[in-house]
């Protein structure tokens, strides 16, 4: 009755409705919204282990498992026990119910390795695809026999037909006859009887039997005497069919009978596969997470409690682990109700805890947080998910008792006080030992009346009652406890009350306004002390809950700021005493260090995301970069294949032009300058480098590094005009220029360029040109090279080309054009490098200016 009772007050009803509706079918609803409570941890972990493959498929499949077309066909398989004939929407149903579990079982067997639990379940299944075919065939969609499913059915329907369109032919005949007559142009029935309108005053004019007048007398609809044998016929020929009818369904009826045991076997699998899904799908839209008993142990396939002796309850292990706990009911109420937003509780009770008092201010959610873990409990026995953050963790509990609420009743002439006393005996009853139970007295409420008298009289010398029975696996719940009577018997009846309740219940959560019971934890290790958050700057609850610090009382400061006056406080501060407002000073100090611990912990926690964060940043980073390096090693490496490749060719085609004819020394030299010329383009030590670092300018006691000899050494002087510098490594000093050496970390030196004047470039040029041979200083269109709109890879390629042909000239001119200068400076970058190139120079404004480079030929 009690455990019936904790129910009621959990609103346990109203959550089983909720669940009902992500059943599929409507027998899965309607076990739902009545869903029992298994009694054995077995049951439990059954449940639970359906639950969580249900949740896998449910995230796997794509529309979820399937239970379309199942039906409740409980009734008809009761029917046809007792021999009865199913209706044809009966045997319908019956067929879905087949097809649709044969379905079921597809999808299952189609994941058996990753859900063991289910596909044992539907392994049992029995589908009878041959009943299910011969129902489809004897039975249409409308649930009517079919013409095939009776060869005298044919002949009788055929009849059928021909006497209705006899009758109708007459009829017709009889409306078009005597039209003045006829009320309406209709044809229609009065019991199986067809029958025409006729008008009342004019009846005589169409003789026969009156089946039915209108409402106000003035039609009668008559079956005329010409039908009245072919509608006698007509009935004769319905009761046929219908009797042929019955033999066919009759037959089917027997079929399903014979394996009525297997199509109970069936409702029964897919009803609780249903559940399953009605649960993870339930789970899923709660964002729940599953469950994890504390006091039990699996061994070979036996599930064990994890029980204490009597000597060993500290070490007891059934720790609660229940963070950001939400409560079902305010999450259902917040996402279809509008509701407020939902804010959790974290619930974390330590193994060697077997009570928990929660103080703090009325309407603060102390209640809610009694219903919030009672509901809880209960949700992972049935097998649900719990609305927490992982990890989640609970004992599983035998019962779940609650005195929650006010059970006043003017009727059963019951007090407050007496209400609570009367269902925390029940309680106390129901966890006391089996030979126990039933002996609570019916006077009790004096007896405990008088008890409490005797003990507040001896307060300082009570001694709670030690009970001989062991500890019962239950959890307690008791909203208000002691109150509705005087206060200091009160405490004293919720003080004896959980400690009893210490000796007897597995935990035990209690709220209370009692002042007294905050110090049990300082004197029994065994209590715990919680409270309800409570902002005072906006004098409303946060509803957090709170561990380690008892509530404190708030009555006289929301007074205050409600407006009373002054001298009431004072006078109320006074009463109070200076050891309550110590104790309350204490509590705020607590409650203000606990407040900086969770705002340094919340800043650690953000520090420790964002490094998180740029950690997997900088991994991501350095990947992409990896890998880049690894796609431009094999870009390089193809094109040294390529360029391989290529330059094999071209010292082939060198090695045949020289072999053709007779060899002289001027071919020769030719040969040479062509390989030559091959090998600076095409051997990467002497292809133009890369774009060096940065340069640098070496100073006195710099260290630098001189890569020919492979050495460090330190910079002694400054370098001179013409690039030189002296530097010491060891005890030896040697002089080197600025481009022999470079920085400890590969930096080039800016080697300083020489600035001539523009006579003496002039001089030295027009000297120059004097000494080449007077063709070789002509322009012409063969000693000329327009590369404007190239890339500087493809003006290399022209160029070399060209001066493999041009050896006898003395210059050639080279057309680039302005616009940017890159393919200039591209074009001057590869002359340099390039031991054909003896000088090069802009040519005059004459001839294209900036626009042209002329090259000077060795």
């Amino acid at each position: 009755m009690i455990q019936a009772e904790t129910l009621e007050l959990l609103e346990w009803q109203r959550l089983c409705h909720h669940l009902a509706t992500f059943a599929t079918t409507k027998l899965g609803a309607v076990v739902t919204r009545n869903l029992q409570i298994p009694q054995t941890p077995s049951e439990t972990l059954e449940l639970l282990a359906q639950t969580k493959e249900a949740y896998e498929l449910e995230l796997r499949l794509a529309s979820g498992l399937s239970l379309q077309g199942i039906q409740d066909i409980g009734d008809a398989l009761e029917r046809v026990e007792r021999q009865g004939i199913l209706s044809g929407e009966e045997l319908l149903n019956i067929a879905s119910t087949l097809a649709g579990a044969r379905q079921l079982r597809r999808q299952v067997d189609a994941h058996q390795e990753e859900v063991p639990v289910l596909a044992e379940l539907v392994s049992e299944l029995r589908t009878y695809p041959e009943l299910e075919q011969e129902i489809h065939r004897c039975i249409d969609d409308r649930g009517d026999v079919t013409d095939r499913a009776n060869p005298k059915l044919t002949e009788i329907r055929s009849q059928l037909k021909s006497t209705r369109d006899r009758i109708y032919q007459i009829l017709q005949s009889i409306l078009q006859r005597q039209a003045g007559a006829i009320q309406e142009q209709l044809i229609t029935q009065r019991g199986d009887r067809f029958v025409i309108p006729v008008k009342a005053p004019q009846k005589a004019q169409v003789p026969g039997i009156v089946h039915d007048t209108s409402a106000k007398g003035g039609t009668l609809y008559i079956e005329p005497k010409s039908t009245i044998e072919l509608n006698n016929q007509l009935r004769q020929l319905q009761r046929r069919e219908q009797a042929e009818e019955e033999v066919v369904r009759r037959v089917l009826s027997e079929q399903v009978a014979e394996v009525q045991p297997d199509l109970e076997r069936l409702l029964v699998i897919v009803t609780t596969i249903d559940l399953a899904v009605a649960r993870a799908r339930y789970s899923l839209w709660l964002e729940a997470n599953p469950p994890t008993f504390t006091n039990l142990k699996v061994e070979d396939e036996t599930v064990k409690f994890v029980l204490p002796s009597e000597t060993e309850n500290k070490q007891f292990q059934n720790p609660v682990t229940l963070r950001q706990l939400r409560h079902p009911l305010l999450v259902w109420q917040q996402q279809h109700e509008q509701g407020t937003a939902v804010v959790p509780i974290d619930v974390t009770i330590k193994p060697t805890i077997r009570v928990v008092a929660i103080t703090g201010p009325n309407t603060g959610g102390k209640t809610v947080t009694l219903k919030t873990i009672g509901m809880a409990a209960i949700m992972a026995k049935v097998g649900l998910f719990i609305p927490a953050r992982e990890p989640v963790e609970l004992p599983w509990f035998d019962l779940v008792l609650a005195d929650i609420g006010d059970e006043q009743s003017i009727e059963q002439s019951l007090s407050t006080f007496s209400g609570h006393i009367r269902r925390i005996s029940r309680i106390l009853e129901g966890i006391a030992p089996v030979e126990m139970q039933g002996l609570v007295s019916e006077n009790q409420d004096e007896f405990e009346a008088v008890k409490i008298r005797e003990e507040a009289e001896n307060i300082d010398e009570f001694e709670p009652i030690k009970p001989n029975n062991p500890i019962s696996n239950s959890l307690i719940l008791l909203d208000e406890i002691g109150a509705g009577t005087d206060p200091t018997e009160g405490s004293a009846l919720a003080t004896s009350l959980l400690q009893y309740l210490a000796d007897s219940a597995l935990l035990t959560i209690a709220t209370t306004h009692f002042g007294e019971l905050k110090a049990l934890k300082y004197q029994d290790e065994r209590f715990e002390n919680a409270s309800v958050e409570f902002d005072e700057k906006t004098l409303q609850p946060t509803y957090r809950l709170l561990w380690g610090i008892p509530g404190r009382s708030n009555a006289l400061t929301i007074a205050k700021r409600l407006g009373l006056k002054l001298e009431i406080l004072e006078t109320a501060a006074n009463y109070l005493g200076g050891a309550s407002q110590d104790v309350n000073d204490v509590i705020a100090g607590l409650e203000a260090q606990r407040k900086q611990q969770e705002t340094k912990a919340e800043a650690a926690s953000k520090l420790l995301k964002e490094t998180e964060r740029l950690h997997q940043e900088l991994s991501r980073k350095a990947a992409a970069l990896k890998e880049r390096e690894l796609e431009l090693k094999q870009a390089q490496e193809k094109a040294i294949q390529d360029a391989l490749v290529q330059a094999k060719g071209e010292i082939a085609q060198v090695i045949r032009r020289l072999q053709q004819g007779q060899p002289k020394a001027q071919d020769a030299q030719k040969a040479t300058e062509a390989l030559d010329q091959i090998a600076q383009q095409r051997l990467p030590s002497r292809q133009q480098k890369p774009p060096e670092k940065p340069k640098f300018q070496p100073k006195v006691g710099d260290r630098i590094r001189i890569p020919s000899i492979g050495q460090t050494a330190e910079v002694l002087n400054e370098p001179d005009e013409n690039g030189q510098l002296t530097v010491r490594f060891g005890i030896m000093k040697m002089s080197v220029s600025l481009a022999e050496i470079e920085s400890l970390d590969g930096q080039k030196p800016e080697i300083p360029t020489k600035s001539k004047s523009s006579d003496s470039h002039k001089s030295s040029t027009s000297e120059q040109a004097a000494a080449l041979p007077q063709k070789a200083m002509v322009r012409t269109s063969k000693n000329t090279l327009d590369l404007r709109g190239k890339r500087v890879s493809e003006a290399e390629i022209e160029i070399d080309q060209m001066l493999g042909h041009m050896v006898d000239f003395g210059a050639i001119w080279i057309i680039h054009g302005k616009g940017t200068g890159q393919l200039r400076r591209g074009v001057q970058e590869f002359l340099t490098n390039n031991p054909l190139i003896d000088r090069f120079e802009l040519a005059t404004e004459a001839e294209g200016g900036a626009g042209v480079t002329v090259a000077y030929l060795k």
